[in-house]
């Protein structure tokens, strides 16, 4: 099973594995300087199968792994899968989850390149993922940031958010279209690393990354709290995904309480310096994506949203009204 499993990950081809699985341990030819992420996903926790689909489970298992690649400007290499599956769990099941993660593998040229599988009281998958830089500088921390720096963010939020309400509640998303509705859905089940992004804003001089798993505000005040300074957000240029604002309304919660709290979006943050900002904004716009720059840096600490009228808010108080909404047996 362990090598049907790795053969279902390992379509895609890299020539630094010089031994993949199915010996004792993986050899790889590194080069340069080499970034590595762990994520798990936990059933239960971070999804419920059904409505999950096996074969979404572990593209998104690999997929907000390589997510974290993005964010350090890290082109991927190969990746490590920790398979724990109930009892219950038929062979086919496990099977088709490998093919999940094999289809995400193969669109971003990873080698899976070993991993173990073991019996657990629920579905477990742990993904270790290797990626390379030519050097150690060119690896994008969340630590660089400056006053003066532009602050951008890639594609648009809150549809993750947003489709995970859906889900829960149907007659959330009666009043939108349904291939809007598909979106919001695919943006929670079957996130897209922005490997190419990350690659092309890490050139043209980004200062600071970060993938937003838990929400802009919150992301962004890890960013904050890393490079001490402070990140102001103008909540009007926050780009907000299709759909979102009407499953917002008919949950009865802000849009933005879901664009800067809903978290999952794994959109990248980035600190730019001003003069490099058309650059990366033509760059990322190559790889089929919009930069939009929502605001700046600035002396002090702290995450700083305002709003319309000109008020600031903390991001505390947006995931508090966005918890709010949530069904009581939330992840």
């Amino acid at each position: 099973m362990r090598e049907r499993l790795a053969a279902g990950g390992a379509r895609a081809h890299s020539g630094e594995v010089i031994v993949a699985s199915g010996d004792d341990a993986a050899v790889v030819a590194a080069r340069g300087a080499t970034a590595t992420s762990v994520d798990m996903i936990v059933e239960g926790v971070h999804f419920e199968a059904p409505p999950f689909e096996l074969r979404e489970v572990g593209r998104k298992a690999l997929a907000v792994a390589l997510s974290d690649l993005a964010a350090m400007g890290a082109a991927p290499g190969e990746a490590y899968v920790q398979l724990g599956a109930p009892a219950e769990r038929t062979d086919a099941e496990v099977l088709e989850l490998a093919e999940g993660v094999g289809e995400v593998a193969a669109a971003h040229s990873v080698v899976v390149a070993g991993g173990d599988l073991s019996r657990a009281p629920v579905l477990i998958v742990a993904v270790t993922v290797v990626g390379t830089a030519p050097s150690p500088d060119a690896l994008v921390r969340r630590s660089g940031a400056l006053p003066g720096d532009v602050v951008a963010v890639t594609g648009e939020l809150g549809g993750a958010a947003a489709g995970l309400l859906a889900s829960r509640r149907p007659e959330l998303a009666g009043g939108i279209d349904a291939a809007v509705a598909a979106g919001l859905r695919s943006r929670q089940v079957d996130p897209r690393p922005r490997i190419e992004a990350g690659l092309a804003l890490a050139s043209a001089g980004a200062r600071a990354m970060i993938d937003l798993s838990d929400g802009l505000a919150g992301d962004a005040r890890h960013v904050s709290d890393a490079a001490r300074v402070a990140i102001e957000i103008d909540s009007e240029a926050v780009p907000i995904a299709a759909g979102v604002a009407e499953i917002a309304a008919a949950a009865g919660v802000g849009t933005l309480d879901l664009a800067l709290a809903g978290g999952e979006d794994y959109e990248l943050l980035v600190a730019l310096p001003a003069d490099a900002v058309e650059t990366a904004r033509t760059a990322v716009a190559e790889t089929g994506i919009a930069l939009t720059v929502i605001g700046r840096v600035a002396a002090g600490d702290g995450v700083r949203i305002s709003g319309t009228d000109g008020a600031v808010t903390t991001p505390s108080a947006f995931d508090q009204r966005r918890r709010s909404a949530e069904p009581a047996d939330s992840a």
